[in-house]
């Protein structure tokens, strides 16, 4: 099996057109997709299925029980927590291939006990004062492609 270029995990996510966008930005730049239970719909939810099109056939995903599983399964994987609290942008990360991007649900972003792992990977996007978040599926996309575009990509 190809190693992913990217280990895009989503912490508890809610809404399934981002988890199904989400996916087909996996597809395209060869992203790993983590999805950690509970998930807030069904795998044969068809608004998944609707926003990820035909390309769900070719992701390479998996849906675990726990963060800790995800860390056991990749442990020499940095971790890139993103949260609108953090400081330090994303352009200012130093992203490598095969690192884990870690997206919080969307109505309660990542837990602090996970955020308080390694605060200085804390990373977010600018945004102003007038915008309370950004849509996850944009988000990701956002970041992801930044990754690539650091590190030489595709």
């Amino acid at each position: 099996m190809i190693e992913p270029l990217l280990n895009i995990v989503l912490h508890e996510p809610e809404i399934p057109q981002n988890a199904g966008n989400i996916g087909r930005t996996c597809v395209a730049i060869g992203a790993r997709l983590w999805m950690i239970r509970p998930l807030g719909f069904r795998l044969e939810d068809r608004y998944l299925k609707r926003a990820g099109m035909d390309y769900w056939q070719h992701l390479d995903w998996e849906v675990v029980d726990s963060w800790q599983e995800v860390r056991r399964r990749l442990p020499d994987c940095p971790v890139w927590y993103l949260t609108k609290t953090a400081s330090r942008l994303v352009w200012n990360a130093d992203f490598q291939r095969g690192d884990i991007l870690l997206f919080g649900s969307e109505s309660r972003g990542l837990p602090n006990s996970i955020l308080d792992e390694t605060p200085g990977n804390c990373i977010k996007l600018p945004m102003t004062g007038h915008v309370r978040s950004l849509n996850l599926a944009s988000t990701v996309n956002t970041v992801a492609y930044e990754a690539v575009r650091q590190f030489g990509g595709l």
